[in-house]
């Protein structure tokens, strides 16, 4: 796999592109406002990958032709910091969609990325919703997203663009799938098996359509843009989307400040390991009645991580996908067939008219062979997309553990109720310390510096309400204690669906997008 070439941005734009119609968009282009990291490092870090690559990101979008058709281009660069995705990266992958929807334009896409960027930990992390979101969109537009998975193409991007695409192809002998090898090696102790997470692989499981070197890149995208676009002229003038700001103080769901504060943050993850802490079956038997219980996929497929319940939520019909705190201890981890279990129930919702609940706590999504060829990033990337384009209202819940994918799968909904020692983080905060301090020891330094707490979430809008925890759960798991946390819930839950089901579906609709745009709409 290391012999396998990086192929770099401008061989890609230069191979698909109309020779000398590629106009590349900045991000004052697309109304994407300036970023100014507060850590010295990680700014130095930035001015070095300005300075070397000549680029303001990981990624280059614009617009082009391809055999005469005007089609919006996005490709990352891996040599701007391995390609990772920060913030600004998910704007700039955000804004380009958005001007292919505005002006009817095909998107051809070529991901490279290690995946989020860990210096800037949550926030950034979770704009993977919103670009979904943007995805998700640009499909229920009509219009088509053309992926080529370059070498390599892991984590967050993998999970979000690079598994939404409307057909999706691989570069020779790319590494494409969820987790990167290193950080599989230091989570599991065993190198992850070679071959499993090639773009040959893929094909050969179904994951990806097929397999093209750059040479013959052109051809198909020319091909699958003719057939699909008729030909168009370029919309004048070739700039962004003017920002918006559709959202008023009105339309905000209120939020609880109340634990608005500061709070040791891996004393949260630790709470939330405990063995004793309420989970999503003790939370469903005090809050639930009438309830049906839908089991797996509906399509050959099941897995226990996950559980499907019908039913009254303090006497108001929901539909509620849940995340098994019990039998991901005991081993079924989620994987591509408990992400498709939830997507039965958001179908399930959908179809029934019914709000939509989801409940999270997971330690991370399944890391095997099975998982990669399964599909587990395009579970992921499809929860993301069609959770947040959802016609009916939707709460989730962050119980507890908030890991990764398998955490932000279930989260993006029009109201998060948090846990007050709920967390959410992009990988085992032992993974991120591996990553940035080549050593698993400084996991609560990663807590601390990623703003992984209910509390940040709450600061930085991600979570509209706290639920108290105190009195705290008694030290020998007392059973009396469990019901202060599920009733907090309860409530919390309780009144968002009253607020949510008073609004019209196109209100809630235009918020739900406004707060799923990248920031790029009002926070």
């Amino acid at each position: 796999m290391s012999a396998v070439q990086r192929i770099p941005a401008a061989d890609v734009i230069t191979a698909v592109c109309d020779q000398e119609s590629f106009q590349q968009w900045s991000p004052a282009d697309l109304g994407i406002p300036q970023f100014h990291p507060d850590d010295a490092d990680y700014r130095a870090e930035l001015a070095t990958a300005r300075e070397v690559t000549g680029q303001e990101e990981s990624v280059r979008v614009g617009q082009a032709r391809v055999s005469g058709n005007s089609v919006v281009l996005v490709v990352g660069d891996f040599d701007f910091l391995a390609g990772s995705a920060g913030r600004r990266t998910c704007q700039l992958v955000i804004g380009a969609i958005d001007f292919a929807i505005e002006h009817s334009l095909p998107v051809i896409a070529s991901p490279t990325s290690g995946g989020t960027r860990m210096q800037e930990g949550t926030p950034a992390f979770l704009l993977m919703a919103d670009v979904a979101n943007a995805c998700a969109r640009l499909r229920d537009a009509g219009q088509l997203l053309v992926v080529w998975l370059r070498h390599p193409t892991t984590g967050g991007v993998m999970a979000t663009w690079g598994s939404l695409g409307t057909v999706t192809f691989g570069q020779p002998d790319a590494l494409a799938g969820f987790l990167g090898p290193r950080v599989f090696e230091m989570l599991e102790g065993s190198p992850f098996p070679s071959g499993v997470q090639q773009s040959e692989n893929l094909a050969d499981h179904g994951v990806i359509d097929g397999v093209i070197p750059l040479t013959d890149l052109r051809t198909v995208v020319a091909r699958l843009v003719g057939v699909t676009v008729p030909s168009q002229k370029l919309p004048d003038p070739m700039v962004g989307i003017p920002v918006q700001n559709t959202e008023t103080d009105t339309d905000r769901m209120p939020r609880d400040t109340a634990h608005s504060v500061a709070v040791n943050a891996w004393d949260n993850v630790l709470a939330t390991r405990d063995p004793s802490r309420i989970g999503a079956r003790e939370l469903i038997a005090a809050t639930m009645s009438e309830v049906v219980t839908l089991s797996g996929t509906g399509e050959g497929q099941r897995s226990s991580a996950i559980t499907v319940k019908i039913g009254r939520w303090l006497g108001q019909p929901v539909v509620v996908v849940a995340q098994d705190r019990i039998a991901q201890a005991n081993g079924q981890l989620v994987d591509p067939a408990a992400l498709k279990t939830a997507r039965r129930a958001f179908r399930v919702a959908g179809q029934l008219g019914l709000p939509l609940v989801t409940i999270v706590d997971t330690p991370g999504a399944e890391l095997s062979t099975d998982a990669e060829e399964g599909g587990l990033a395009g579970q992921i990337a499809r929860c993301l997309a069609e959770l947040t384009t959802l016609k009916v209202p939707t709460v989730s819940v962050l119980l507890g553990m908030g890991c990764g994918g398998g955490a932000i799968a279930l989260l993006p909904t029009d109201v998060v109720i948090a846990a007050q020692n709920a967390w959410v983080a992009p990988l085992p905060l032992e993974g991120a310390s591996v990553i940035r301090h080549r050593t698993p020891e400084r996991a609560s330094d990663m807590a601390d510096q990623q703003r992984v707490t209910a509390a940040d979430m709450l600061a930085d809008g991600i979570v509209d309400v706290v639920v108290s925890e105190s009195p705290m759960q008694a030290p020998d798991g007392d059973p009396d204690e469990v019901p202060l946390l599920a009733d907090g819930i309860g409530a919390a839950v309780t009144s968002a669906l009253a607020d949510l089901t008073g609004l019209e579906p196109s209100a809630r609709d235009q918020r739900r997008q406004s707060r799923y745009h990248g920031g790029l709409h009002g926070a």
